[in-house]
């Protein structure tokens, strides 16, 4: 099985490779389009700011086509927020692949910004997460967020509910880091890898 990882100069890209590699896959890191088109899964990885990480996939023609990819597909952190539209993070305008707007969380006494640490998921509802449950944790660390809506499968609560996993179609993403989140995490690649 060919996995591409998108390379678009973003992040720490390194661990969701070591994960991948403890799974036994040998994905390939690239931004060349014919390697991302021909590969069988997709992984998006993201680290950094929406903006900066949007002016690499446009110089990189990533923009056209990621769009109009039809394989399994999963977006991490920024990989996620950049399905959406647009996001409050320096006003950039996204991908467009899924119909939310990315937040900002709310400046609360009792809430640091960003949201980093161990939360559950709640309300899973897609086979990505096929043998999990309401108890278990997963890893986040972000200070932007998709509203909960129709392309939601998963929720956290920060202290709202907020989208902790979408889908559109063969487009699936997590807010959190997989590759971050122990056993947990590596079930849900698992899952991945098996659509």
């Amino acid at each position: 099985m060919e996995i591409a990882v998108i390379d678009y100069k973003g992040g720490n890209v390194q661990s969701v490779l070591f994960a991948l590699e403890r799974l036994g896959c040998r994905p390939t890191l690239t931004a060349d389009p014919e390697a991302i088109r021909r590969a069988d899964k997709i992984i998006f990885p993201g680290e950094g700011e929406a903006a900066s990480a949007m002016r690499e996939l446009r110089a990189q023609g990533l923009d056209v086509l990621l769009p109009t990819l039809t394989q399994p597909f999963l977006g991490v952190c920024l990989g996620m927020q950049l399905l959406g539209t647009h996001s409050e993070e320096n006003d950039a305008t996204m991908l467009g692949i899924l119909p939310f707007e990315v937040k900002r969380f709310p400046a609360l006494p009792e809430y640091k910004v960003p949201h980093m640490g161990w939360n559950t998921l709640q309300r899973l509802r897609s086979p990505l997460f096929a043998g999990l449950g309401a108890e278990d944790y997963v890893y986040f660390v972000h200070s932007y967020y998709a509203p909960v809506g129709d392309y939601t499968i998963a929720e956290a609560k920060y202290p709202a509910p907020f989208s902790a996993a979408v889908q559109h179609k063969n487009f699936y993403a997590v807010q959190f880091h997989t590759e971050k989140s122990g056993p947990v995490g590596t079930r849900i690649l698992e899952n991945f890898l098996k659509l």
